[in-house]
């Protein structure tokens, strides 16, 4: 054990601070740039992570979080509450610079951050952990540093209140959800109205008194253990997207949107490969300009949405990206908007043989970590713009929609 102070230089992926002592690097959880605090570090190596014991001066950026649960509870769904959100946005420009220069090896400025319209109030999706206390159940979050347990959650700020409300009508049918040790669930509000989908137990024998005691519902899925989701009840005209992936700030991802179409209709393609397509929002925006789009998504449900409003020349397949990519290459633009993961290796491995290339690659990633390690993994293409969009105020997560071209163009 040893207490040492330490300068807060920059926040790091994941949302802690960045300080160093004694020639290593010290991760401090809820710090700022500029705190200067004391920490306790428990093991030296190459790096330490550790909470301020006291903060000595405090950075100038600094505020109230509004959140008791961030504070009391050490809520791990935020990381950056403390900071007033111009520094929010400058901490992430500085999160995606990090990683492309450090692990995708390409120079870059730092990228700006488009603002949210939202900084409150925006999530329009809420997914929480439900464990057993006793005869009951509870539904909440995971603390920062321990993430094994769960606090009950009575408000999330960054949540439209309709789904926090939602959640309470859930919470008070809860003598009604299948037996288990632990549960997950994830309630939503959109325009085909609300949703709640239940992960976990083996029978629900009680899931149609239970749909009817939600009266808000308008859907309800059920993802039984080891199983396939399936729609358990339903109100009024099918919600076949209902469990499907779905942005949670609805008016950035507009933006996103908005942008990505232009990045790629700037390079007038007569065909598009629509990678990750999920509902098929983009592929049917291309489409209706004239080009032919091919759009994968592994999402069956989201898969068939797609296919009955693509018009003809266009289609929606159900698979793999990395299983069918090859068979349609080449493309004149590859679109690919992947989960946090990244892409599969089998993908930038056909995109930097394709012959003749793609004349661009739009890269959507919610990961700039994975985003810089897929750009290493694509030599022959640079980077032709890079924009950023908060979508998760309040978080340590952005959006970053990376335009590529061949080296040659």
């Amino acid at each position: 054990m040893a207490a040492v102070t330490v300068a807060v230089e920059s926040i790091a992926a994941g949302g802690d601070g960045v300080a160093r002592a004694e020639g290593f690097v010290v991760f401090v959880p809820r710090s700022a740039p500029g705190d200067v605090g004391v920490v306790d570090i428990a093991m030296r190596g190459s790096f330490a992570r550790a909470p301020f014991l006291s903060l000595t001066t405090p950075a100038a950026n600094r505020v109230e979080p509004p959140c008791p649960h961030y504070t009391v509870d050490r809520c791990g769904g935020c990381q950056l509450q403390h900071l007033e959100y111009r520094a929010q946005l400058e901490a992430k420009g500085g999160i995606i610079r990090d990683s492309i220069v450090r692990i995708g090896k390409r120079a870059i400025a730092e990228p700006r951050v488009q603002p949210s319209a939202q900084q409150w109030r925006y999530r329009r999706k809420l997914t929480l952990a439900m464990q057993r206390q006793g005869t009951r159940w509870i539904a909440g979050l995971h603390p920062y540093d321990s993430p094994r347990k769960v606090f009950p959650l009575a408000d999330c700020p960054i949540t439209d209140e309709r789904v926090v409300a939602l959640w309470k009508e859930i919470m008070a049918s809860q003598a009604l959800l299948p037996v288990a040790s632990a549960l997950r669930g994830a309630a939503r509000i959109d325009g085909a109205g609300a949703t709640f989908v239940l992960e976990g137990g083996d029978v629900w024998p009680d899931a149609p008194r239970f749909f009817e005691a939600v009266p808000s519902l308008n859907a309800l899925w059920w993802i039984p253990e080891k199983k396939r989701r399936r729609l358990m009840q339903q109100r009024g005209d099918s919600n076949a997207l209902g469990a499907s992936f779905v942005q949670v700030n609805a008016p950035v991802a507009a933006e996103m949107h908005e942008h990505v179409l232009a990045r790629v209709l700037a390079h007038q393609p007569h065909t598009v490969v629509d990678g990750y397509s999920g509902s098929g929002e983009l592929a049917l925006a291309l489409a209706e300009t004239g080009v032919r789009v091919t759009a994968i998504e592994l999402d069956s449900d989201a898969s068939a949405h797609a296919s009955v409003r693509l018009p003809e020349g266009s289609r929606s397949i159900s698979a793999k990206v990395e299983e069918v990519l090859s068979s349609l290459l080449p493309a004149d633009v590859v679109v690919l908007n992947p989960p946090r993961t990244g892409v599969d290796g089998r993908v930038t491995e056909l995109l930097e043989q394709s012959d003749p290339s793609p004349r661009a690659i739009i890269y959507v990633s919610c990961n700039p970590a994975t985003l810089a390690r897929d750009l290493a993994r694509l030599p022959h293409y640079r980077i032709e713009s890079l924009r950023a969009f908060d979508m998760f105020p309040q978080t340590a997560h952005v959006e970053t929609v990376c335009e590529l071209v061949p080296l040659s163009a």
